[in-house]
């Protein structure tokens, strides 16, 4: 199952290309400080009626040798199946785009990692035809970064390594370094961290560790972050809207403001259909539903999609007059 951790322990390498050198240089990999990066297509999928699609795959160019490809493959827990699709992945890729190919995978748990390392052979009789060495980065080698001027440097290395460590107790002492380097930094470089930790940390105790440094109470005094401006300023609406219409239906109003607010804050584009949607809500267990889908949601209408676990978006108000599944 593609989970949030999942998803971003390979999409920063998309999103923040320049943990590449840092993770080459635990792997003991050279990499020159000045290398172009580009994301080429994830689908490796044939004619057949058979999809593949590796998690993350980049073209890196240095500026000092040859460019080459690398595959990224997040992985949580052992899956013999990826013996024989990491091998088919790189043999795609290297008769696609004629480029030498290297396949990285990143691991959260050290068991996953020393099997992940390989090398899967294919091969019979006593001859290998083809192998695969994976580089592998987990908890064993990728370091623990807790000193706030390591941090501040490369906040997304930072990021990275809480991730990679999420399951050790001591990553409070990343996050701990992470917040304090973030806080001295501006709202627009510091977003992306906050949320991204925020969602792919999931259930875990570093991700509880991260909400409660996010928390709205512990978090807010005047750091100017993303969520702290949106929930101001709904709820500054909310209560000039609360004296007038009362107390219940102000706290709505505030709830309903905060949603817009950080989805205009996000750059996501509401329309006039989705506004006087979320503004008529009364429901405030709607309007909280709501109000986590938008800090994620990459289009305004997806407050109201169906969700994995069958709870849709739709406030008890309009069940009656709306469609109960998607908009």
């Amino acid at each position: 199952m593609v989970t949030s951790a999942h998803e971003g322990m390979h999409r920063i390498f998309q999103e923040r290309p320049e943990i590449l050198a840092p993770v080459f240089t635990v792997l003991g990999i050279e990499l020159s400080e000045k290398a172009a990066v580009y994301a080429i297509t994830t689908d490796a999928t044939e004619t057949r009626p058979m999809a593949r699609h590796i998690d993350t795959a980049l073209r890196i160019c240095p500026s000092d040798g040859e460019d080459f490809l690398l595959a990224v493959e997040a992985q949580e827990r052992r899956d013999d199946r990826k013996e024989h699709s990491w091998a088919y992945y790189v043999a795609y890729l290297q008769s696609k785009y004629k480029l030498p190919v290297l396949l990285l995978v990143v691991c959260r748990d050290r068991a996953t990692a020393k099997w992940a390392a390989g090398p899967f052979d294919c091969g019979t009789r006593g001859w290998t035809v083809q192998r695969t060495c994976p580089l592998v980065v987990g908890p064993d080698n990728l370091p623990m970064i807790t000193d706030v001027r390591s941090a501040a440097k490369n906040p997304a290395m930072a990021a990275f390594s809480a991730l990679t460590h999420a399951n050790n107790p001591e990553c409070d002492a990343i996050l701990d370094a992470l917040d304090q380097a973030l806080g001295g930094m501006d709202s627009d470089a510091s977003d992306y961290i906050y949320q991204f930790l925020d969602v792919t940390l999931g259930d875990t105790p570093a991700g509880d560790k991260w909400r409660s440094i996010m928390g709205f109470v512990n978090y807010f005094p005047g750091r100017g972050h993303l969520m702290e401006r949106a929930y101001l300023e709904g709820q500054a609406e909310g209560k000039a809207e609360g004296k007038a219409e009362g107390q219940a239906e102000g706290k709505a109003a505030g709830e309903a403001a905060l949603i817009l607010r950080l989805l205009d804050k996000r750059g996501i584009l509401v329309s006039e259909d989705t506004r006087e949607r979320v503004t008529s809500c009364t429901d405030l267990d709607t309007l909280t539903l709501w109000f986590d889908r938008a800090l994620t949601v990459t289009a305004s209408e997806d407050l109201f999609a169906v969700a994995a676990d069958g709870v849709d978006g739709v406030d008890a108000s309009a069940a009656g007059s709306q469609d109960a599944t998607t908009l």
